[in-house]
């Protein structure tokens, strides 16, 4: 892999909106881990480990433990494997997949639903707030 495909912390940060001390958080919890380091112990980062890092960014706000991003990115991880998976063990983790995007719907869902409960409440404060009232 050519240098000018790898990036400093600072560029991934940009790229991901997440905080350096986020994206060290998640190196230290191992849900994520520079791919190099320059001879000067600089971390280095490809543009797969900014994916990885965006689907961590993306299960966050949906209240996925660390432990649940872990295994998500264990099972993706085994999925797009080079090696070769047994039909019955790519199965398993499809399924797993799956579970984990139900889950996710069903979040959604609740945020849908959060999101129209905090619209109607600051509808009836600008209502309120109408001088014409």
């Amino acid at each position: 892999m050519a240098d000018e495909q790898r990036m400093q912390i600072g560029e991934v940060a940009d790229r991901t909106g997440l905080s350096l001390r986020t994206i060290r958080h998640y190196e230290e919890v191992g849900l994520v881990v520079p791919s190099a380091r320059t001879k000067g112990g600089f971390r280095l980062y490809t543009a797969a480990d900014v994916d990885r890092l965006m689907v961590i960014r993306r299960m966050k706000p949906l209240d996925f433990s660390l432990e649940e991003m872990r295994d998500l990115l264990s099972i993706t991880d085994r999925l797009a494997s080079d090696r070769p998976l047994p039909d019955a063990e790519r199965e398993r983790l499809r399924e797993r997949l799956d579970a984990y995007r139900k889950i996710a719907d069903a979040r959604c869902e609740t945020l849908r639903a959060q999101l129209m409960a905090a619209e109607d409440f600051a509808a009836t404060l600008r209502r309120r707030l109408d001088p014409r009232n």
